[in-house]
């Protein structure tokens, strides 16, 4: 086995005394720097590499700190204004998982670059954190690389804001075909207004 596969098994021991004590010190310094920093090498390189990721001029990564938890109604003294059935406010889960907020504030806060993917890196009781791996789209060597220049397409601007990534497509179910899946495609939304517009042909 190469080395990436001896780190790949390595991970998937998360309980082990290794990942734990490295986990834990790690965490530590992450807790001390900014919510959203670059780092000049993937920690995972083997996870990263799987990913899309290449260590070459446009590939950047960057560490996110995503707070855990539910979402809390945001309504001023817990008063809904509403019915009965929606008047809950603390017991709430926020319909995306965390790994999608933190490519969309990674997104967010580096607007000239695309994301790629990202992957979990480590958590403790209040924090998860995930490293994202962002491509800037307009050096050659990326425009260039028939591997990655997909990605330079103007349609692919802001895909992690639009469930494209992998998380993205995760939270809206798109990654089963099997039974009970077959109402999602190509989106929720879509799906109920086709199946609920009638349409009738001009001349009939």
């Amino acid at each position: 086995m190469g080395a990436y596969k001896y780190m790949e098994e390595v991970y998937r021991k998360k309980q082990s005394d290794v990942v734990r004590f490295v986990s834990r010190v790690r965490c530590w310094e992450y807790r001390q720097r900014p919510s959203v920093v670059r780092v000049h090498r993937p920690t995972r390189p083997e996870k990263a590499r799987k990913l899309g990721f290449k260590a070459t001029a446009g590939f950047v990564v960057f560490r996110v700190r995503v707070r855990r938890g539910g979402r809390k109604r945001p309504v001023h003294k817990g008063k809904t204004m509403g019915k009965p059935k929606f008047q809950g406010v603390n017991h709430l889960k926020f319909e995306r998982n965390l790994r999608s907020v933190a490519e969309e504030r990674a997104g967010r806060r580096l607007g000239g670059l695309r994301v790629l993917n990202s992957y979990w890196l480590n958590q403790d009781a209040t924090h998860k954190y995930f490293e994202v791996i962002l491509v800037d789209t307009n050096l050659p060597q990326i425009r260039n690389d028939p591997r990655i220049n997909w990605l330079v397409n103007p349609v692919h601007k802001h895909r992690e804001l639009r469930g494209l990534t992998s998380a993205g497509k995760h939270a809206r179910g798109l990654v089963g075909k099997s039974h009970g899946t077959h109402k999602l495609r190509p989106s929720k939304r879509a799906n109920w207004k086709r199946r609920n517009t009638l349409s009738l042909r001009r001349y009939r």
